[in-house]
């Protein structure tokens, strides 16, 4: 046989065999349509954060001015996410220890009003809820359960909870939290999302990767006599803290179900569970941090005993990324969820779009493309809306013209 024609037959075989596996495992660049069209049912949400006004609302105050202000901002994000074809907004409502709602247990958020504890005169929650819904889009009520204050020159009033219960809290990296280990502390902010589960039609509770805090060199959380009084089970406090988690996760879970099964629970983790080498059953990973060994969240657990509904670890590194590999990761979630109830949506850095390692813009929509070709992965999130709003390299256009042609109900 002529080389020439051996050449082009052994052309054909490979591009009859080749799935389109890129060097990371990715789908490259122009794949086959089937990775194109989406699933029957995907989640496609954006993370709106409130801390700090990054997303909503841009302006604080009272009156009607600058309510009517705040409506229009948070309708047109609303219609933007329509025009996405996204279907599920993710809005932080409890941001640290304070609230987008009027509740019997913390004050009115300063990132609403400008000034903590100050009534803005009217309901947000009820309006984003209301206003999402007759856009068809789903409405997850993210909390952060622990945490205080965000900045050191963060000042608590004195009529705050945490201020009236000085034994319930820990400073740490000069800002406050509610101390995980203290149990009154963990009702407490139980009690605080369960208010909202009862009284609004919310369609899931969120919460991210903030129950303890992320670690400081040369700084060791203050919990010490909080374990000596209620860890003496454990013999590490390491453990005692994972069981603080455990049981938060654990609790809320169960009494969400046991008044309104149908409202969704959903953590969003840092996208590291164990790094292989510490843990064989680990991530081909080498992350400085991971989530068991030090934010103290034993995801697999939950995973494993059906405590939430869907899992949505923040994979936010690119596909090649040598320490943390995009597709690894995806990998190694999805086999953690096979054969479980809970559903895995990933996670995207949308705004590291046109930043070091993602000035492609066919970045993102690879990703997308990749969690598309395994069968466990339901969706993505992205933080944050306005990364995506403001359409760096053209993403939103990309984005419509490639994997998000049509609209889809959620998972």
């Amino acid at each position: 046989m002529r080389k020439s024609v051996l050449i082009a037959i052994l052309l054909i075989i490979a591009g009859c065999t080749n799935n389109g596996v890129g060097e990371y495992g990715g789908l490259e660049r122009g794949n086959t349509e089937e990775v194109m069209v989406a699933k029957e049912k995907e989640m496609r949400g954006v993370w709106i954060a409130s801390v700090l006004n990054i997303n909503w609302p841009k302006k604080q105050g009272v009156g009607g001015n600058i309510v009517g202000e705040q409506k229009k901002e948070f309708i047109q994000i609303l219609d933007d996410v329509v025009e996405m074809n996204m279907n599920t907004v993710v809005v932080q409502i409890r941001p640290t220890a304070d609230t987008f709602y009027p509740s019997s247990f913390e004050p009115w958020s300063k990132y609403l009003t400008g000034e903590e504890g100050l009534h803005p005169g009217w309901d947000p929650l009820e309006f984003m809820i209301e206003e999402s819904h007759k856009r068809g889009l789903k409405f997850h009520a993210w909390f952060n359960p622990y945490r205080v204050t965000l900045k050191e020159t963060d000042v608590i009033s004195d009529t705050h909870p945490a201020k009236k219960n000085p034994s319930w809290v820990f400073t740490y990296g000069n800002k406050v939290y509610y101390n995980p280990g203290i149990p009154e502390a963990m009702k407490y902010s139980l009690d605080s999302v369960m208010e909202v589960v009862r009284k609004y039609d919310i369609d899931g509770v969120h919460m991210d990767d903030y129950f303890y805090p992320y670690p400081l060199k040369g700084e060791k959380l203050p919990d010490w006599g909080t374990y000596l009084k209620y860890g003496k089970e454990f013999s590490v406090a390491a453990d005692w803290r994972r069981n603080n988690v455990d049981t938060y996760v654990e609790t809320l879970s169960k009494r969400i179900k046991e008044i309104k099964p149908n409202v969704e629970f959903g953590i969003s983790p840092f996208g590291v569970w164990r790094n292989s080498s510490v843990d064989p059953s680990g991530s081909e990973t080498r992350a400085s941090i991971s989530n068991y060994d030090n934010l103290y969240a034993d995801t697999r657990k939950w995973i494993k005993n059906g405590w939430i509904d869907y899992i949505a670890p923040q994979i936010y590194w690119n596909q090649g990324f040598e320490l943390a590999e995009y597709n690894t990761l995806v990998d190694w979630w999805s086999k953690e969820v096979r054969g479980t109830p809970t559903k895995l949506y990933i996670g995207h850095a949308a705004y590291k779009i046109g930043d070091k390692r993602w000035e492609d813009p066919e970045e993102l929509v690879n990703q997308i493309k990749y969690n598309r070709s395994i069968e466990e992965v339901d969706g993505s999130i992205f933080f944050n809306v306005d990364s995506l709003r403001s359409n760096p390299l053209n993403i939103r256009q990309h984005m419509k013209e490639s994997v998000y042609r049509e609209k889809v109900e959620a998972k």
